[in-house]
């Protein structure tokens, strides 16, 4: 699936790369962002499926920085062997992006995030509740098509997680990762205000 992401991102690029106009960031500038995701998995008598969608928007501080924030909201059901479980996830981020060449209509960028995860399973009474806080620090491109659309794409280089069950004694599981494989690639689209 990621090599059709793939394929498609550099096809958009082909067709609108030579229609581009001039582009690029500057101080002050403002843009949304965002993605949507979905993703299905079975095996055997088991299967998930998961939705998730995060808009954001991000304003320029100065010629290379830009600080972002980003609403995360998400859903997924389990299904084995005919009982469904249901989990809903919401959160939020903060961070800041360097722009190696804001002015131009292709950039390297790399970024510093904050996130905070809340996610529920199951309804009620009876849900069983995860909070997650993580740093991540994510190189990435931004692409230009247009004056006001941008292509994004990041890789998942370094991260650091906590996870806590909210319930009384539950012990934090902590995991550090370092990536710079393409088995974590991120694309998005940006709108230029």
């Amino acid at each position: 699936m990621k090599k059709i992401l793939s394929i498609a991102a550099i096809a958009v690029l082909g067709i609108f790369g030579t229609q581009a106009q001039d582009g690029g960031f500057e101080k002050g500038d403002f843009y949304a962002t965002g993605s949507v995701g979905f993703t299905t998995t079975s095996q055997g008598e088991a299967s998930t499926d998961t939705y998730t969608f995060s808009p954001g928007a991000g304003y320029f501080i100065s010629e290379n920085i830009a600080l972002e924030a980003q609403l995360t909201f998400g859903s997924a059901t389990v299904e084995v062997g005919g009982n469904a479980t249901d989990s809903s996830t919401a959160g939020g981020g903060l961070g800041a992006v360097y722009f190696f060449t804001p002015s131009n209509k292709f950039t390297f960028t790399t970024g510093l995030g904050l996130a905070y995860i809340r996610t529920s399973v199951g309804s009620g009474d009876n849900a069983l509740d995860t909070n997650t806080f993580g740093v991540n620090l994510f190189p990435g491109v931004h692409y230009f098509v247009s004056d006001h659309v941008v292509l994004r794409a990041s890789v998942a280089a370094l991260a650091f997680q906590s996870t806590k069950m909210d319930v009384e004694g539950a012990v934090a599981r902590n995991t550090f990762g370092f990536n710079l494989n393409l088995t974590d690639v991120n694309f998005g689209i940006v709108y230029k205000f």
